[in-house]
């Protein structure tokens, strides 16, 4: 999800035996390659290898909380020094100031967004996979086309 639109990006289905994480890369890919992508917020599921390096590779941000037992990875990779220096800012401002500093927060949006997908679909009536896919396309094309309408305006409260 664009945080700043609201709009859904990019979209991959799993079943409930599969993580999401390994799907990153993919997710990813459906952006297409001339429009930058500033920063990839996720939970700390998608602290692995394979996320940091398909966001590094997109020339973005990481901004993925280590896992609470993680370690220094080895630095043989671009993206095993982005995490690292993941790592000793988590350990050097504490994990929830790290999360406040970072936007970590923004990723609510993002849940908030599905929450809205689940309501607007209520359920997937199709057996077929095809046809579950282009129903859930559809969802979020309306979807989008209503964040393009307008959003409510976010203001914090001192």
């Amino acid at each position: 999800m664009d945080a700043g639109t609201g709009d859904v990006r990019a979209v991959e289905f799993t079943s409930s035996r599969q993580g999401d994480s390994p799907l990153l890369p993919d997710l990813l890919a459906q952006i297409p390659p001339e429009e930058a992508i500033g920063t990839v917020t996720a939970d700390g599921a998608y602290d692995t290898r394979r996320c940091h390096g398909a966001i590094i590779d997109r020339a973005a941000d990481a901004v993925i909380p280590i896992r609470r037992n993680g370690r220094v990875w080895k630095e043989d990779c671009p993206a095993a020094a982005a995490r690292n220096e993941i790592l000793r800012a988590t350990r050097r401002l504490g994990r929830t100031f790290w999360k406040k500093w970072t936007g970590y927060h923004v990723r609510s949006r993002v849940e908030a967004k599905m929450n809205c997908l689940k309501l607007f679909g209520e359920r997937i009536v199709s057996r077929d996979p095809d046809r579950q896919t282009a129903g859930i396309q559809t969802h979020i094309a309306i979807m989008n086309r209503f964040s393009a309408l307008g959003r409510a305006e976010i203001r914090a409260v001192c």
